[in-house]
């Protein structure tokens, strides 16, 4: 699972941070030390849990459970149990007091893991197919056709071999409806689908004759999702 920390104390940031890189099933994407700086981040990124502190400046972890929607999985770990009742209004995953031990923090992560793999076994065959608006209609198309999708400010294009579509979404919202088994992001503005990756070239993928560049910050999950030998 991709995880953020947010919490305003460093010490308390780079404990998470290690407990999550000594987990084979989670891989931290980033760790913010205020509410704002991860709202934004879950925004532009696809985020499964959030570990998340409650008192911080500017925004505290409870506005951010408020505002924000959806809303990943979150681990509140915080040392302020008065506001464990109101926490789980919001669904949390687990509600966890500070100085986390490592114990507790593998506790809490099996929770994570199993509502992450109860999703994954809802998902059917009608998740192969997702419908755009365009030009005052409504046009059903297969995943299984889309070769990459780009980001151009406020609106997205999903390029298939019939043809190219452009919607006004975001980078996250196209994300939550693609199959994280077949698609990987692979720069801010670029979406591509693994399969359909004809060859890789310094810091280049080519599709269907399109050039695509790779980001320095996804290079290494891109890495990771191809089959090598």
């Amino acid at each position: 699972m991709r995880c953020l920390v947010v919490d305003d104390d460093e010490l308390s940031r780079n404990v998470l941070a290690d407990l999550i890189n000594e987990t084979d099933s989670l891989e931290l994407i980033r760790s913010c030390e205020d509410a704002i700086d991860a709202f934004n981040t879950i925004k532009d990124e696809h985020i499964d849990l959030v570990f998340l502190d409650i008192e911080m400046p500017k925004m505290d972890g409870m506005e951010m459970l408020r505002t924000l929607s959806p809303l990943p999985q979150v681990i509140l770990v915080t040392s302020h149990s008065e506001y464990a009742v109101e926490s789980y209004e919001y669904d949390v995953t687990d509600f966890v007091q500070k100085p986390i031990s490592h114990a507790r923090f593998l506790k809490s992560v099996d929770k994570a893991l199993r509502r992450f793999e109860e999703s994954r076994a809802n998902i059917t065959s009608k998740d192969k197919t997702i419908f755009i608006k365009t030009e005052s209609k409504l046009v059903q198309i297969n995943t299984e056709d889309v070769l990459w999708v780009e980001a151009l400010g406020n609106y997205m294009r999903i390029f298939t071999p019939k043809g190219k579509y452009t919607i006004l979404s975001t980078m996250k919202d196209i994300a939550s409806k693609l199959s994280a088994d077949d698609f990987v992001r692979v720069h801010r503005s670029f979406i591509v689908r693994v399969d359909k990756i004809e060859t890789i070239e310094d810091n280049y993928i080519l599709i269907n004759q399109k050039q695509i560049s790779i980001g320095k910050a996804y290079k290494e999950e891109l890495t990771k999702r191809l089959n090598l030998l």
